[in-house]
């Protein structure tokens, strides 16, 4: 698993404990009332999708205010113990509103919940409900499990895509880009990730409901579509083909579903997180290449530019290997950007493998990264096998240096882009001013540009030259709007 909630990063695309609630709230009376926070990965923003859809069913409507809900959901991660700090600190937050309200009831969701279970009952006596990432469907009977005064969990993992068949509530929406998940669970069995025991084992979902839910998608006036999955690049589906002889079987590899989804429509961007490198192949770089909406930027983790320290996180790859992948990478797809996950001060990392991932950041010139201090996680194989042994500080240090070289690499490859025309998706306002437009370009970079009067709206696609840049955002004009857009 690599996408997370991260402690120290350059960019930052999913924003920790967001209370999420439908955009545009239909004019209908609820019974009752839920309010969902959503903590760490895309996958737990869009698995909160998945219960809002759920619980609409059942009659509850969505709120973000706090003393209005019925029932309060924490989506949770896992990945770090900073993270379940996190969520322990926001329960005891709770405690005021349910004593002025004895009937709310209180649930924990996700990776927590399931790492836990039961004993999150123990622990937080405020909480009523522990439901782990495959149980969702169930909520309903346990919520009413719970208003008899009984605590309620369910934390059983499925060997089947379990949502499959259910349409996302869009949270919180622009109207314009949206998470679509296309697999669960992982099966590489990183020595520090606690995902294959939160989320079980890879399973793919049917690639048709896949291209169905794009397609409703575009049709309701979305422009990009972010494909997720714990490991993307290992999706693979087979079902019976279409063909006269029933007994051949159709196959439908990560490749062969970007490629699905991009031809739903070129006014339709296409995404995908997260990869594993061991699994982005020559298949999906071409596929990449060949499609100009298909977006031309890779999540890359590295974790650890140190060969013996990638051995000891079961990463599969040498510190060679990864460099070959990025050169390839760079040679299918020159204006590709790349970003990473980094850990620093992993179990017996010494300077010199610090050293090495230092120089494997500047070597691959990722455009930004997730980066963070090691944090051993219960239950975890580097948790049974190795001794959590370098020390805080010196972990805190070598983040540092890793942070500070980010930031200049990010710096440096925006100054790059001073003066280059790019394809933005128009995705709202500026978060600074309501005169200027926010989107991004193919590269995931975030570009800002003044409105000036002209007739565009969320959803249009221009073209915008680069006048000026800081770490984060690139700064420019409109240079002509894409005609077929409006």
């Amino acid at each position: 698993m690599e996408i997370a909630e991260i402690s120290s990063k350059v960019h930052n695309e999913a924003r920790q404990g967001e209370v999420l609630a439908p955009a545009i709230q239909e004019e209908k009376l609820y019974r009752k009332k839920f309010m969902i926070e959503s903590y760490g990965c895309a996958m737990n923003f869009a698995d909160s999708e998945i219960v809002a859809s759920i619980l609409n069913k059942e009659g509850y409507g969505a709120t973000k205010i706090l003393e209005e809900a019925d029932i309060v959901l924490l989506n949770t991660c896992s990945i770090r113990e900073k993270a379940e700090q996190t969520i322990r600190k926001r329960l005891t937050e709770f405690k005021k509103a349910k004593l002025a309200k004895r009937s709310m009831l209180v649930g924990v969701l996700g990776c927590m919940a399931e790492r836990l279970k039961g004993k999150l009952l123990e622990e937080e006596k405020l909480v009523d409900l522990v439901i782990g990432p495959d149980a969702y469907r169930t909520l309903p009977l346990l919520i009413e499990e719970a208003e008899t005064g009984q605590k309620a969990v369910n934390v059983l993992l499925s060997r089947d895509e379990t949502y499959a068949d259910i349409a996302p509530v869009r949270l919180d929406s622009n109207g314009i880009t949206a998470f679509v998940s296309i697999m669960r669970g992982c099966n590489n069995m990183c020595s520090f990730c606690v995902v294959p025991f939160t989320r079980g084992r890879e399973r793919s979902r049917d690639a048709a409901s896949i291209v169905h839910e794009c397609t409703e998608l575009f049709n309701q006036g979305y422009r990009e579509v972010t494909l997720l999955g714990q490991n993307v690049d290992s999706y693979f589906w087979t079902a019976l083909s279409n063909e006269p002889a029933a007994d051949k079987l159709s196959e439908v590899t990560f490749a062969g579903l970007l490629e699905k989804v991009a031809l739903i429509s070129p006014l339709l961007r296409v995404r995908f997180s997260t990869s594993h490198p061991k699994d982005i192949t020559d298949e999906v770089l071409f596929t990449m290449a060949r499609y100009e909406n298909i977006c031309k930027y890779i999540h890359l983790p590295v974790q650890s530019g140190s060969t013996r320290v990638l051995q000891l996180m079961n990463r599969t790859y040498t510190r060679e290997w990864y460099m070959a992948k990025v050169n390839r990478i760079r040679e299918i797809l020159p204006d590709c950007s790349i970003s990473s996950d980094v850990i620093a001060g992993f179990c017996t990392e010494t300077e010199e493998d610090h050293q090495d991932t230092l120089s494997i950041l500047q070597f691959s010139g990722y455009d930004m990264s997730y980066m963070f201090f090691y944090s051993e996680r219960p239950g975890t194989l580097a948790a049974r096998r190795y001794l959590d042994d370098v020390p805080l500080d010196v972990k805190k240090r070598r983040l540092d240096e890793i942070v500070k070289l980010q930031n200049r690499l990010s710096m440096e490859s925006n100054i790059r882009d001073i003066g280059r025309t790019f394809k933005v998706l128009i995705e709202g306002n500026s978060r600074k001013s309501e005169s200027d437009w926010s989107g991004r370009s193919s590269q995931n970079k975030v570009v800002v540009f003044p409105k000036n009067d002209r007739p565009l709206t969320k959803g249009n696609y221009v073209t915008v030259k680069v006048k000026k840049v800081t770490g984060a955002t690139l700064i420019g004009e409109i240079t002509s709007v894409v005609e077929e857009s409006i």
